[in-house]
């Protein structure tokens, strides 16, 4: 089993982590709270799928996820000069629903907690 490629993603997902919070001034993410939470790189190291999450809704997180898209290049720039690779994974910007899924299933599992009524299809 190759570990490499695990390895990679986890260095990347700290180098991303800290790119976005430090070096990218993008005035469409000011004020909010983008979080790196994964980073599949593919077996060749040629792609990576970095995933993030945004505790906004609706086109607030639609205008991060299209600044974050936007500056790709600046972050591989950045990434290349952190990574020794012979080449920078192409990066793949997604929204990761986890976040919000676990707090709605904490806020659930309050409301039953208390002994409010939970409807069959509480979906958001």
């Amino acid at each position: 089993m190759n570990l490499r490629p695990e390895r990679v993603a986890q260095f990347m997902r700290r180098e991303i982590a800290e790119i976005l919070e430090h070096r990218l001034s993008d005035p469409r993410l000011n004020g909010l709270v983008v979080s790196v939470t994964d980073v599949e790189v593919t077996r060749d190291l040629s792609s990576a799928k970095v995933y993030v999450s945004v505790l906004e809704t609706g086109e607030t997180r639609a205008r991060a996820l299209e600044a974050l898209r936007s500056a790709v290049g600046f972050i591989r720039h950045l990434l290349s000069t952190r990574l020794e690779l012979r080449e920078v994974p192409e990066l793949h910007f997604l929204h990761d629903g986890s976040i919000e899924r676990g707090a709605r299933v904490e806020e659930l599992l309050r409301k039953l907690q208390r002994g409010d009524a939970v409807p069959d299809d509480d979906t958001p």
